[in-house]
């Protein structure tokens, strides 16, 4: 744990994607659906390769690396009308983290009453800004790597879903569109280790998050707007090497969040774009180290995504993200510090091969260093190449 440890979840209250057309694979089902429920399976795995031409980023990017991969098998059953079961086995391995450990992704109990009305139970998904739900499916968007300057790789392990439980809803306004509406309630369970936590830091708990979301279905065909909200306690121990000796500490974080956006889906054309804002409210028992008070992050980004032909989709997006905005003058000197910016400038083509196969290469301009923590030998601008193919069904 370092006095720069908002580093480790940065803007992590601001989840925001880029996704594009996903293109429908058959699912493999199983069963005789007029005795009995049918199981449907699906799966993917995933290869990847980086390599920067400055900076490790998320893995050993600088050399090239391909140490990018990932593997997930999923389940779902609709055992009557209006109950559903599923679960989802994930393993991965990015860099330092993951290492191919398995665990269960997701997995829920989900009853929908009325169309305006359900519930569900289990490792729900966060319902933040227009696609977190989705992170975990690559065949869904065209990016490979989604902003991470507002929307961070290495924190999609915990904050992909929340154990507890969730309601949702569609409800149709006639004229005025519908509203499409969930929100959840839960804990995080955080393994430090698997996010690559500074080796200092022994535990991380997050005992509650609360998030909903609100989309309005506009009487514009395919635009979409949305809110959204999320308040989370993060408690953070560990022992930091100070003089005369090591330091026991204990940080205490609440994060509060919001975010708008806007999507505009016509024919082969999206054009999305997301704002939004987390303020961290830190406590801490060692007001020398880490001072009492809030800071506030900001990130937002902008992209268009056009499907060419059916087996070529290009997509571009400029994303952003800006540390402490609300420091007054010291903001604006921080703000133009290479250390709380990350400013991105991504293109990507997507080739879908077959329904089951796809190939992506992209490549990024980045300016800034917010996304690397402290490395204080950092290139403020820097390049980065990736190809990655995922099979699916």
């Amino acid at each position: 744990m370092t006095p720069s440890r908002r580093r480790l979840l940065p803007y992590s209250s601001v989840l925001v994607a880029a996704l594009a057309f996903a293109r429908p694979a058959a699912a493999l089902d199983l069963g005789d659906p007029e005795s009995a429920p049918a199981l449907e399976v699906h799966a993917f795995v995933s290869q990847g390769y980086a390599k920067s031409t400055d900076n490790d980023y998320l893995l050993h990017s600088s050399k090239g690396s391909f140490e990018m991969s990932e593997a997930g098998l999923n389940f779902t059953s609709q055992l009557t009308e209006r109950f559903r079961v599923g679960i989802q086995l994930f393993a991965y391995d990015l860099g330092t983290l993951g290492n191919y450990a398995a665990r269960a992704d997701w997995f829920y109990l989900d009853y929908r009453l009325k169309d305006w009305l359900g519930v569900r139970a289990g490792r729900t998904k966060l319902p933040f800004g227009l696609y977190s739900d989705v992170s975990d499916i690559d065949a869904a968007r065209t990016p490979i790597l989604l902003p991470q300057s507002i929307y961070p790789q290495t924190n999609r392990y915990f904050l992909l879903g929340v154990t507890g439980g969730s309601v949702y809803g569609y409800v149709n306004l006639g004229r005025a569109g519908a509203l499409d509406y969930r929100a959840v309630g839960g804990a995080i369970p955080v393994n430090p280790a698997q996010i690559g936590a500074p080796p200092e830091l022994s535990s991380i708990d997050i005992p509650y998050m609360a998030a909903g979301r609100f989309m309005w279905e506009t009487p514009v065909s395919g635009l979409r707007l949305g809110v959204s909200l999320l308040v989370l306690k993060l408690n953070e121990t560990g022992v930091l090497s100070t003089t005369p000796g090591p330091t026991n500490v204990s940080l205490n974080d609440v994060v509060y969040s919001a975010i708008g956006s806007v999507e505009y889906a016509w024919h082969d054309l999206l054009i999305a774009a997301e704002y939004g804002q987390a303020r961290s409210v830190l406590h801490d028992d060692q007001p020398a180290l880490f001072p009492q008070g809030a800071t506030v992050d900001a990130g937002g980004y902008g992209l268009v995504a056009y499907r060419l032909t059916k087996w070529l989709q290009p997509s571009v997006y400029y994303s952003f993200f800006a540390a402490n905005r609300n420091l007054g003058d010291q903001a604006a000197n921080m703000t133009t510090n290479d250390e709380n910016i990350q400013d991105d400038v991504a293109g990507t083509l997507r080739f879908d091969v077959n329904n089951f196969w796809i190939v992506k290469v992209e490549g990024h301009y980045m300016h800034g260093t917010a996304a690397l923590g402290a490395v204080p030998t950092a290139a403020p601008n820097w390049g980065l190449f990736l190809i990655k193919t995922t099979a699916y069904f």
